[in-house]
């Protein structure tokens, strides 16, 4: 079984890395205008600028249980603007939930969404969005990249966890729980118009959501840093993620009501969106999907446990790339070499895993599946992810005993 990539096909698909990393260039993502909860009164001017009159606010019903959404609907419509909540999103939306979100955008006469809530939430808000724009191609005609090219309406994502980063995106992840399959659909117009970054929304996480969520964020800034195409201005947002994270989520697990520490991660969040949207992410990621689809473990979750598991079998690989990261974030002294610099970082994942309380392993992963598994990763990784250097499917199944309880 073979560990590395040819060489035809290693060079055919740097060659398709590096024309995304030019067309980047040429045709830069659009970043979506952020407000805090300070300046509602700046976003409201906005959007009202875009004349919307009627909203459809997006949300799922835990969410809506506790109030969450209640502020920014009452305020709303206190100034003259209807909202018609959606609120049947779960985990990983399913394509009928965004096409229920669909008819209620139409069915109300809607003008613009509003996706207060996690990852699944915003994911699927814009996905209601290219269904409008959209209406005749169903989603699964338009998974991959650039197939939506259509103005889609106003989208203001209101994070409630400080991970996903797709508050600031150009993707969009849905699944098909029938097929147990799992899709993303990736193009500029997906990104959000607007982000709210409201702390205070974030306050009523439980410890563990607060951490998997962060340690997701962690896993897309360090992606985006570690690949091939990241630029100036990735590995800028990508370091400073980072080191908020490493900084900000021990006090938030201490001191749950700090809001200035919360601020920190919904910013770091942010960052590290803005970071892997520019240069997509890598093997973590492809993994984690997988385990996703198949055994519906939490994205973040997935991430966590993944994480340091994936930057160990990448090995020297990418020892320098993990130093630059240890010494921004100070976890790493100046004279220590580039191998310890990297242990530092790998050493300090594993600490963060373990002062949040996440497992090592995964009990759902079956030693069965996992060659399939491992060639359903390998597929979604290649061509699209320009992870710092290739895999066969030999290093996917070996990561995958390791977090297999057995």
């Amino acid at each position: 079984m073979e560990n590395t990539l040819s060489s035809v096909k290693a060079l055919l698909y740097r060659s398709y890395h590096f024309a995304l990393r030019v067309a980047l260039l040429v045709y830069p993502i659009p970043r979506p205008r952020c407000f805090t909860s300070e300046q509602l009164d700046n976003w409201l001017s906005e959007v009202k600028e875009n004349q919307i009159e009627h909203m459809l606010v997006v949300t799922d019903d835990a969410l809506l249980n506790l109030g969450i959404p209640e502020k920014l609907i009452s305020f709303l419509n206190h100034n003259g603007i209807k909202t018609t909540v959606f609120s049947g999103i779960l985990p990983d939306p399913d394509i009928k939930e965004i096409e229920q979100g669909y008819l209620a955008y139409l069915n109300n006469n809607c003008q613009g969404i509003m996706a207060i809530g996690g990852g699944s939430v915003i994911d699927a808000s814009k996905l209601i969005g290219v269904r409008i724009a959209r209406p005749k191609t169903p989603l699964t005609k338009l998974k991959g990249l650039f197939k939506v090219l259509r103005k889609l309406p106003v989208i203001t994502a209101v994070p409630t966890t400080a991970g996903t980063g797709s508050e600031t995106t150009v993707a969009a992840v849905a699944s098909n729980r029938e097929t147990h399959e799992k899709f993303a659909i990736a193009d500029y117009c997906l990104a959000p118009k607007y982000a709210l970054l409201m702390p205070e929304l974030t306050q009523g996480l439980p410890a563990f959501i607060t951490a998997t969520t962060a340690m997701d964020a962690l896993t897309h800034a360090i992606e985006a840093y570690i690949g091939v195409n990241g630029t100036a201005f990735t590995n800028k947002q990508s370091l400073k993620a980072c080191k908020l994270i490493f900084d900000n989520l021990p006090l938030v697990l201490k001191t749950p009501q700090d809001l200035t520490c919360r601020a920190h991660l919904l910013n770091a969040s942010f960052y590290a969106g803005e970071a892997f949207t520019r240069t997509s992410v890598g093997y973590v990621h492809a993994i984690a999907h997988q385990l996703g689809a198949n055994y519906h473990v939490p994205h973040g979750l997935a991430n966590a446990v993944l994480l340091d598991v994936v930057l160990t079998e990448f090995g020297n690989e990418i020892y320098g790339k993990l130093a630059e990261i240890a010494d921004y974030c100070g976890l790493s002294k100046p004279q220590d070499n580039i191998e310890y610099k990297a242990f530092c970082l790998i050493e300090a994942i594993k600490n963060l895993k373990n002062a949040s309380n996440i497992q090592t392993t995964l009990p759902d992963i079956k030693v069965s599946d996992i060659p399939y598994l491992a060639h359903a990763a390998c597929k979604e990784a290649h061509p699209d992810y320009p992870v710092p250097s290739f895999w066969g499917l030999a290093r996917f199944e070996k990561v995958l005993y390791k977090i297999c309880e057995k």
